[in-house]
């Protein structure tokens, strides 16, 4: 059960599999998701593939015993839904939680990825969905920001998860990290991270710019390493910038060391190492 979805006797007699049409649609999905996640299949009886997957997802919604519901819309009788929604191929299946869509999948996966696509936003029963997020970065980056994005659904001010979604985007390459960090309100305790981290956007960027000298080469080919998740090497040779110019580019290879700190946090091995690296290259 999704950690903060309070029991009341209505969502525990909510049924597991609901039909959903344009009349119905604000008060059974976008309402309901502010409970519990909203899983929407959009099928047509025509639709081989949908024939599939349906009873698959109804089954794992009867299962869930309320954990999140399965809202069936059937795209020919209700085209203005699917045309809001930009329905292009069935079956099309979507997460909505607090009003937002969180997940989606298109095509009849088989029961077993359905089930591991389900985790990316509902964490373990008597699990927190801040600690179940962050116990799948590294193994599905996409999964936790998705699980980040439900609890920011959920709690708009939660600056945690804030920092965690924005810190997993940028590390990602993804723009929107950067916009999120800077969300991170004046006097949050992830705010001076936050904004240590902001650099970054601006070095990842760099792995797609030609080069021209030696210095900018080996800034961009930290840069890709960098994106590529092999901090090590990015740093090492952030280090050596730093070494030889610490001008280039405005302090940026040194701004950018920061940055990595602020993301990796002082519990990541490297983080000291390269920190006591760059405090010998400037002293």
């Amino acid at each position: 059960m999704l950690s903060g979805v309070k029991q009341t006797p209505t969502t525990q007699r909510q049924p597991a599999v609901i039909e959903v049409d344009e009349a119905n649609f604000e008060q059974e999905v976008i309402a309901r998701s502010k409970d519990v996640p909203v899983v929407i299949d959009f099928w047509a009886p025509w639709c081989g593939p949908c024939r599939t997957l349906g009873p698959t997802l109804e089954r794992l919604a009867s299962e869930a015993k309320g954990d999140w519901v399965l809202a069936k819309v059937n795209v020919d009788e209700n085209q203005r839904l699917s045309a809001n929604f930009r329905i292009q191929s069935i079956p099309a299946v979507k997460a909505v939680y607090g009003g937002k869509i969180v997940d989606e999948f298109v095509g009849a996966l088989p029961e077993s990825q359905v089930r591991t696509w389900l985790k990316r936003f509902m964490p373990e029963k008597g699990g927190s969905l801040l600690d179940a997020a962050q116990a799948m970065e590294a193994g599905d980056p996409q999964g936790a920001a998705a699980r980040y994005r439900l609890i920011l659904g959920e709690e708009p001010e939660n600056t945690g998860a804030m920092f965690r979604l924005g810190r997993l985007l940028m590390l990602l390459g993804e723009a929107e990290g950067v916009e999120t960090l800077r969300q991170v309100p004046l006097g949050a305790p992830l705010y001076a991270r936050a904004q240590a981290m902001l650099p970054l956007a601006d070095f990842f960027a760099a792995a797609d710019l030609p080069a021209e000298g030696d210095v900018a080469e080996r800034y961009r080919q930290a840069a890709t390493l960098a994106r590529d998740g092999a901090y090590a090497g990015a740093m090492s040779e952030l280090i050596a910038i730093v070494a030889r110019d610490r001008a280039f580019r405005d302090d940026g290879a040194r701004k950018a060391l920061l940055g990595f700190f602020a993301a990796l946090g002082d519990e990541d091995p490297l983080v000291p190492v390269y920190r006591r690296k760059l405090a010998n290259t400037l002293f």
